[in-house]
């Protein structure tokens, strides 16, 4: 570990030890989750705009928050686990699922993308592609990830294209499409993260409808 994670670490620990920060003791990984997420967005932001200062300062309050996560860990009597365990897992995660770059495996940059997902599975013994999908998260991400979960299990699950998009349409394009999609929505008295929230989990049930006929 270097020297400033260390020192990290080891503020975080007297902010959480007796004598240190009454408000740091007292919060927990349920208390903490909102600014987990509002940091997240803030250093997205940061991306968006290319501000690189910006980008720094968030990437160390984002990195605040997995050491403050730990440190609350450490102290569970049931399942602690520290900093150090955390980066053991996904250091050891990286090697597992990159066989072509710490191994003698010969493989095309279209087998890592396929062998990420097939180890995934087999790590978390996913027996289906909802599985491991958190679904409490924006709609937009929900769908997205859905559609790309069922597309890699190899899925013929139809969806159904009432507005038809260009072969060609590109991002900015597609922005202004789904815009105005929102537009029509909010004139209209509808809410669209509500319908297009429906509309994942209908689409989450038949995928899982056709894996069971599989």
């Amino acid at each position: 570990m270097s020297s400033e994670l260390l020192r990290l670490r080891q503020v975080m620990d007297q902010l959480r030890s007796p004598g240190g920060c009454q408000w740091d003791a007292e919060q927990t990984h349920e208390s903490l989750l909102k600014y987990l997420l509002e940091e997240s967005y803030e250093y997205i932001e940061a991306v968006e705009d290319n501000d690189r200062a910006a980008m720094k300062e968030e990437l160390g309050d984002l990195l605040l928050q997995v050491y403050f996560h730990a440190r609350v860990a450490e102290d569970d009597k049931n399942a602690p686990f520290s900093i150090e365990d955390v980066a053991k897992g996904i250091a050891d995660k990286l090697i597992h699922r990159h066989p072509h770059v710490f191994t003698d495996s010969d493989v095309t940059y279209d087998d890592v993308l396929e062998n990420w997902e097939k180890q995934k599975r087999e790590e978390k013994n996913r027996t289906s592609a909802v599985d491991g999908v958190p679904l409490g998260q924006p709609a937009m991400s929900l769908a997205t990830k859905m559609i790309y979960r069922s597309e890699k299990s190899g899925y013929s699950v139809p969806i159904a294209h009432p507005v038809q998009v260009a072969p060609d349409i590109n991002e900015a394009e597609l922005g202004e499409v789904l815009f105005g999609l929102i537009d029509q929505a909010q004139a209209a008295g509808l809410d669209p993260e509500v319908a297009l929230r429906a509309a994942t989990k209908k689409y989450i049930e038949a995928i899982k409808q056709y894996e069971t006929k599989r």
